[in-house]
């Protein structure tokens, strides 16, 4: 089995959401989860509890499975969440992100960066609207035509006091 799958699988056992997953320097193993959508309106974001119960059964797996690594790293995906599948897209419809595209696409001036509102996706077909000096624009892409996607961080400073 992959590691890809090994950790896929045995995070998704647990109840949570690979987001992605990275090697580093020094045998350092570093896997990012996230809630399942149905759980974040109970539970709103992924707490050190989680994190500790991830990484509990994923070292026994890798153990088992003679995956070689020094340490094991679980953590959140933080508010700049990167968007890597189709179910991502589908799931922070009408959020803010900020997608880098393999090349440019024709017709937008030469550009690969953007940043916009995502609209819910169309089959394979996915979708962000963006500002251009002419009002929006809608940007159309599929999963092959992306380099890098993440969503931008909306944080209010202000007082919660009223």
């Amino acid at each position: 089995m992959q590691l890809l799958d090994l950790i896929e699988k045995t995070v998704n056992g647990t109840g949570y959401d690979l987001v992605d997953f990275e090697r580093a320097e020094r045998g350092l193993l570093r896997v990012y989860i996230d809630l399942l959508p149905e759980d974040v309106e109970e539970k709103g974001h992924v707490t050190v509890e989680d994190c500790a119960k991830v990484s509990h059964q994923l070292s026994h797996v890798l153990t088992v499975e003679e995956v070689s690594y020094e340490r094991l790293e679980i953590s959140s995906p933080g508010l700049d969440r990167p968007l890597k599948k189709l179910a991502d897209f589908t799931r922070f419809a009408g959020e803010k992100a900020s997608v880098k595209l393999r090349l440019p696409m024709p017709g937008m001036a030469n550009r690969k960066t953007f940043e916009g509102v995502l609209h819910e996706p169309e089959g394979e077909t996915l979708k962000l609207e963006f500002e251009t000096k002419d009002g929006a624009a809608m940007l159309e892409f599929t999963l092959a035509d992306l380099d890098k996607a993440r969503l931008v961080p909306q944080v209010d400073f202000r007082s919660r006091k009223a």
